[in-house]
């Protein structure tokens, strides 16, 4: 019996992470940390949740260790606790794409306006950005972009790509990512790239998917 009890105990550890994760709201501030520190603000504005409901979400994930939290004077920065959490994430979307349905009915209407997706393979792109034969652009906000970004990729938030056609080559395929596979703003920059007269695509991926797969990231402050 006393085996049992402390079995149970051990399983309700782990649960609590699981409950964690259990609500929609908090898979979004987790795949947003993913990208970069955040304050609570920041991370209210991202999500359209008021500041209030975006701090007890926050809290929950806290306390299961999911994510550590900072004070600065009057803000609350939170990152993820461990690289072991992005991985966990992406192994739960992963999971979820493969077994409901739902998942890829619902992302086919998200992009359904764009079909531009590249299925090259996470090496071999790594493989033409290094030759030159493609042009890698990072269209997250600049801040995601100098906590990790992809090796070789330029940054190009999204807000700012129509002033700034002019840095990238007509010559070349433009390959665009952004936050992951429920990412809208490569394929928005594909979009306006292909009316530019560009040969433009985008990639699913983001960097915790590169990272999960042992694929270089940089870091280093965005151009």
């Amino acid at each position: 019996m006393a085996d049992r009890s402390r079995k149970d105990a051990l399983y309700e550890q782990v649960a609590r992470v699981g409950k964690a994760l259990a609500a929609p709201r908090r898979l979004e501030l987790v795949d947003l940390l993913v990208q970069a520190p955040r304050t609570v603000e920041l991370l209210a504005r991202e999500t359209g949740m008021s500041i209030a409901n975006t701090s007890q979400h926050l809290q929950v994930l806290r306390a299961a260790g999911v994510v550590d939290a900072e004070r600065s004077g009057t803000f609350v920065t939170y990152r993820l606790a461990s690289r072991d959490v992005a991985e966990l994430f992406v192994a739960l979307r992963g999971v979820a794409g493969a077994r409901l349905a739902e998942v890829d009915r619902l992302k086919r209407q998200l992009f359904a306006t764009d079909p531009h997706v590249d299925a090259i393979d996470g090496s071999e792109l790594v493989r033409l950005v290094r030759r030159g034969r493609v042009v890698l652009v990072d269209v997250r906000p600049a801040e995601e972009y100098a906590a990790g970004h992809l090796a070789g990729a330029v940054s190009i938030p999204h807000d700012q790509l129509e002033r700034r056609l002019r840095e990238l080559p007509k010559d070349r395929r433009i390959v665009a990512y952004c936050r992951g596979p429920y990412c809208v703003f490569a394929a928005h920059a594909v979009k306006l790239l292909r009316a530019r007269g560009f040969d433009a695509t985008r990639i699913e991926d983001g960097v915790a998917d590169w990272q999960a797969r042992g694929l270089p990231i940089e870091t280093e402050h965005a151009a």
